[in-house]
């Protein structure tokens, strides 16, 4: 049967484009504030949720609420089920952007907002792949199910209570991350240390640290940081010090003086945490600064250790944990939130671990331990998402490929990365686009896009996959 995929998805443009707009124009950021049984992610999340299930009724597919944690698009007939892992949250906005985050503004043949490349656009796409299969009548031998996830940015607990009750299906894909194939994910490792504080009674520093703050998420580069302190002398050569570490480092600073108290901060650059050299850390400036000061016994322990194992060196080398293999490469490490706060003996840091998928994670976690320990810190939670890795010989790969190399005419090669998607849920699963080759991934960065001509691209490669994978 010679379907014109492209064809379809033009003739449907439109649509897809203000449904898209639509979706991205809903704040689906987790809001912890929110939370209830009718909205366990807040109430944006459960929003964006609502949204797409009534499209799909509308449209005539057979949907289901997961007890708002998850929800599913079906389609087609028969045993098997292959699956289609998507989800509408997304990650805090940041600063710095050109339009309103959740705008949807379209410029430059572009839509800017806060999850149109991962994975509000992506979802949309998907939806009117299957859409599109659907108003044709094409016979499958498979159902298609659509199923969107909720907390894919922060814990997974939406496809874990999904799969509780659920059926999981026998192959599929997540639409995102990069075209042509990711058959290679790496282990997540997400970390928590704390300091061990100490008695300080005969101390009299000259600056006392009272609260460092930097970071949101463990999968973003953090792009601000702020730190207050106490200056009992020395106040003008702090702030003069301060003055020319920023314009040393070329990153944007700030102070204020108000009596005593100096706060100081600093912008970095957000990124994903799949690749942190991708951004500027802005943590690791502002405790580098403070650990060239006469600061209070515990700040100075926390701000050496971010300085002198943590900062600046993201494959792991400081820790002693840096590994590579050939099939996923380098092991990276992003430190996403930095916490302290004096009066409460609070000094907190958060650890986000991208392991290759040979990497032995228990010979990390006893080398971290190890370092945590003899720096004064302890490792208070390692939790770890295990790698995953479909073989290039399996069927849904084969398939995969042969959609792609029609669709662009351009080889599909397979690839690994450091990110993790909704595509190690299932046993044969994998991440399939929707970022082609040459394009700049902008997830969780300001002014996040996809290309319209993209959007409509992947949407004709995703209907001839799920055709392929269920006639």
């Amino acid at each position: 049967m010679g379907i014109n995929w492209l064809n379809e998805v033009e003739m449907r443009k439109d649509d897809l484009i203000k449904d898209t707009q639509a979706l991205l124009q809903i704040n689906s950021v987790l809001n912890e504030e929110e939370v209830s049984p009718e909205s366990p992610f807040g109430k944006g999340i459960e929003e964006a949720l609502q949204f797409l299930l009534q499209k799909g009724k509308a449209d005539g597919f057979v949907t289901k609420n997961v007890d708002h944690f998850a929800g599913h698009i079906e389609h087609g007939q028969g045993k098997d089920l292959v699956g289609i892992l998507c989800h509408v949250d997304v990650v805090p906005e940041g600063d710095g952007w050109t339009d309103e985050p959740f705008s949807a503004t379209i410029r430059d043949g572009k839509i800017f907002a806060r999850g149109a490349i991962d994975d509000k656009g992506p979802t949309m796409a998907a939806y009117y792949a299957l859409k599109i299969v659907k108003e044709m009548e094409l016979p499958l031998s498979k159902r298609v199910r659509i199923i969107i996830g909720t907390d894919e940015e922060s814990g997974w607990q939406c496809v874990d209570h999904y799969f509780k009750q659920e059926e999981m299906p026998t192959i599929g894909f997540a639409p995102d991350a990069d075209f042509p194939i990711i058959h290679a994910e790496k282990g997540l490792g997400d970390i928590q240390l704390h300091l061990k504080f100490e008695g300080e009674e005969n101390q009299s520093p000259a600056v006392t640290l009272l609260s460092f703050d930097s970071g949101r998420r463990l999968n973003m580069v953090p792009d601000h940081a702020q730190a207050t302190l106490e200056i009992s002398e020395g106040m003008d050569e702090i702030t003069h010090a301060f003055q020319s570490f920023i314009s040393e480092n070329a990153v944007e600073g700030e102070f204020t003086e108000e009596g005593s108290a100096l706060t100081l901060s600093i912008k970095g650059v957000s990124a994903h945490a799949m690749e942190p050299d991708n951004g500027v850390n802005a943590g690791y400036h502002l405790a580098t600064f403070l650990n060239t000061l006469p600061l209070d016994l515990n700040a100075a322990t926390y701000v050496a250790f971010i300085s002198e194992k943590l900062a600046f060196d993201s494959r792991g080398k400081k820790l002693g944990i840096d590994y590579h293999d050939a099939v996923s490469a380098d092991l990276t490490v992003n430190v996403g939130v930095f916490h302290y706060e004096k009066e409460a003996s609070i000094g907190s840091i958060g650890v986000n671990i991208r392991f290759p998928v040979t990497c032995d994670t228990e010979s990390v976690k006893g080398k971290l331990m190890q370092v945590t320990q003899e720096n004064s810190f302890e490792v208070n939670k390692f939790r770890v998402v295990p790698p995953h890795h479909v073989p290039k010989e399996h069927e849904l790969i084969q398939t995969l490929q042969k959609v792609y190399e029609e669709q662009t005419g351009e080889k599909a090669d397979l690839l690994a990365i450091g990110g993790g998607t909704y595509a190690r849920s299932l046993q044969a699963g994998v991440a399939f686009g929707p970022l082609f080759p040459g394009r700049e991934d902008v997830a969780h960065q300001k002014d996040e896009h996809i290309f319209i001509e993209d959007l409509v691209k992947a949407t004709a490669i995703y209907a001839q996959a799920i055709y392929e994978l269920a006639k």
